[in-house]
């Protein structure tokens, strides 16, 4: 397209008007969309922006940077007239102030669990400089910074002797913190080899000067490292069964569950999904007795796990069963189903190394397929083949694809997709784990067989509140967890060990794994309010979900049933009262 000369003007005149409005008003939000969404996308932005330069979440620059982020969100919160907002965008602003507190809260936790592993790592504080110099493109003096190498390689020497004293003693608190420092210390090798990196070779002074310094500190912090997590930690190389995890405490429980719009204490959660998983198991004996074990559901479900398919068969299960699960929903009307999500899902086998802490397959639009390789030893081979048996995966499949995580996945990219900020597994996982509920009300697992595997599974989330939270309440150890998970839901041990590692290693946040009955069961209330009154179809419900995108569940409550939302506005929905 080509411009007059004229039209030129006039577009650089109101592109000069629009950057002198925004040098007036930085926070000024874009017009063409409602305010709400717009400060949303904004801070989605930013934080993105913020994120790709405060790159390590360890960093004091980086929580002082974060926590000022978050004030200045609240004060754009602020500014905008409540009032005057449509049902929609008072809902956005609710879901937005939630977030900053969960971001608030979480921040604080990060802090405080730092401050318990700092005292191991006091040589940290000159890494965190030496990142944040090239963070701020400050060229180094390179003799100085040879000097601080060295300096950091006899800190490390140091504090190694210091703690060498305390191996014999270490309480198993100790031992928690010193496996956290490793791991911490390891991000920490990781931003001294980028502030190195940048430098070498661009600079031959900077090279000639710091080359050999650097090698020996970043040694010394790898061996550090190493000592922490073996001889503190007591964690030899080829340990593949012990698990060790950082408990949070009840008080930090009962801020997330706050944060999360969930009116229980851990204690009332624990008992419910107690009640849950003995339903569980009472169904369980009626399976077994169908395939003629009797009350020993525990046979009947080895016998399930024994008929694998046959290696390279697996690809062709899970392609039957999604297509299956997925015409299951639209034959009912359940959903809609665009014809493109249909066609776009793909597959892929999952490494041997993420099997470690991902047994089972996982999905969203490509799922990835767990099942043995041959560099697997014969025990590692049978445990995920047993694991990944057609009954399972039958309960499953549909769960990570359609109407499940691939189908969230490709509504929300369409559909207001500002709010995927307000991810949470509340939404995406007990959305998911809604629908393996569902399909059980509704006959979808016709044998036995497809009954034990669906009822696995629904143990398996059950038991998931049961020792996360206890765990974090500090009445599980992780090794308890495991026997929970083997003897309790019938989990093979390399995958209860995988299980358990996952939910307490710190990369999921505490309430995660709760997340999938509890989010289900939030569902599974508000269909019974709307659709079994009445109010509206299954397929209005599923559709309207998607449509509305991810948001506190309680908020999307509110929304759908036409609630008056105001700004101190709070919920108080007990829905486990609606749990049947």
């Amino acid at each position: 397209m080509r411009f007059s000369r004229t039209a030129s003007l006039l577009l650089i005149a109101a592109l000069a008007a629009t950057h002198a409005i925004a040098a007036q008003d930085p926070s000024a939000l874009d017009p063409s969309v409602p305010p709400m969404r717009a400060l949303i996308e904004r801070f989605s932005a930013d934080q993105a922006t913020l994120l790709s330069v405060y790159a390590d979440p360890l960093a004091p620059a980086a929580r002082a940077r974060n926590s000022a982020f978050y004030r200045e969100q609240r004060a754009l919160l602020a500014k905008i007239d409540f009032n005057a907002l449509d049902q929609e965008s008072k809902a956005d602003y609710l879901s937005f102030s939630n977030l900053l507190t969960q971001l608030e809260h979480q921040l604080a936790l990060e802090e405080r669990q730092w401050s318990e592993v700092a005292p191991l790592l006091p040589f940290a504080p000159a890494i965190f400089a030496l990142e944040d110099a090239r963070r701020r493109m400050e060229r180094p003096d390179p003799q100085k910074a040879a000097a601080q190498l060295s300096e950091l390689t006899q800190a490390v020497t140091a504090n190694r002797k210091a703690l060498e004293t305390k191996v014999r003693d270490a309480s198993p608190a100790d031992r928690i913190n010193a496996w956290r420092a490793a791991a911490d210390l390891e991000q920490l090798t990781t931003q001294l080899q980028h502030w190195f990196d940048f430098w070498n070779g661009y600079d031959p002074t900077f090279t000639w000067w710091a080359a050999q310094p650097y090698k020996q500190a970043s040694a010394a912090l790898k061996d550090q490292s190493t000592f922490l997590r073996e001889k503190l930690a007591g964690i030899a190389p080829d340990d593949k069964a012990t698990v060790l995890g950082t408990p949070i405490g009840r008080e930090a429980l009962l801020q997330q569950l706050d944060d999360a719009m969930i009116p229980y204490s851990p204690e009332e959660l624990i008992a419910m999904a107690k009640l849950q998983l003995a339903w569980c198991q009472r169904e369980m004996v009626k399976a077994s007795r169908e395939m003629g074990y009797g009350d020993d559901w525990h046979k009947a479900l080895e016998a399930v796990k024994n008929s694998y398919v046959e290696p390279g068969k697996q690809p062709d299960l899970i392609r039957s069963l999604a297509i299956e699960g997925e015409q299951f929903a639209e034959d009912r009307g359940l959903v809609t189903v665009p014809p493109l999500a249909k066609e776009t899902w793909r597959m892929e086998m999952m490494s041997p190394e993420r099997q470690l802490v991902s047994p089972f397959f996982l999905g969203g639009d490509t799922i990835l397929v767990s099942y043995p390789t041959d560099t697997m030893t014969y025990e590692q081979r049978m445990m995920s083949m047993r694991g990944n048996n057609p009954a399972f995966s039958h309960a499953t499949v549909f769960h990570e694809l359609i109407p499940g995580h691939w189908l969230q996945q490709f509504m929300t990219a369409r559909y207001r997709p500002y709010r995927q900020a307000f991810s949470s597994g509340f939404w995406l996982e007990g959305n998911a784990f809604y629908w393996e509920m569902l399909y059980w009300d509704l006959g979808y697992d016709q044998t036995p067989q497809q009954r034990i595997g669906a009822l696995f599974w629904r143990m398996h989330r059950c038991a998931r509140v049961i020792f996360s939270l206890s765990f974090h309440l500090g009445a599980m150890t992780p090794q308890q967890a495991i026997d929970f998970l083997v003897n309790e839901v019938g989990h093979e041990r390399d995958n209860a060990t995988a299980e358990v590692r996952r939910s307490v290693n710190g990369d999921y946040d505490p309430l995660y794994q709760c997340a999938y009955m509890l989010g289900a069961l939030q569902f599974r209330a508000l269909r019974h309010e709307l659709v079994d009154s009445g109010k509206m179809t299954s397929r209005q419900y599923h559709d309207a979900i998607l449509e509305e995108n991810m948001m506190p569940l309680p908020v999307l409550r509110a929304l759908l049933a036409g609630e008056k939302l105001t700004p101190d506005w709070k919920p108080h929905w007990r829905f486990l009262d609606e749990v049947k």
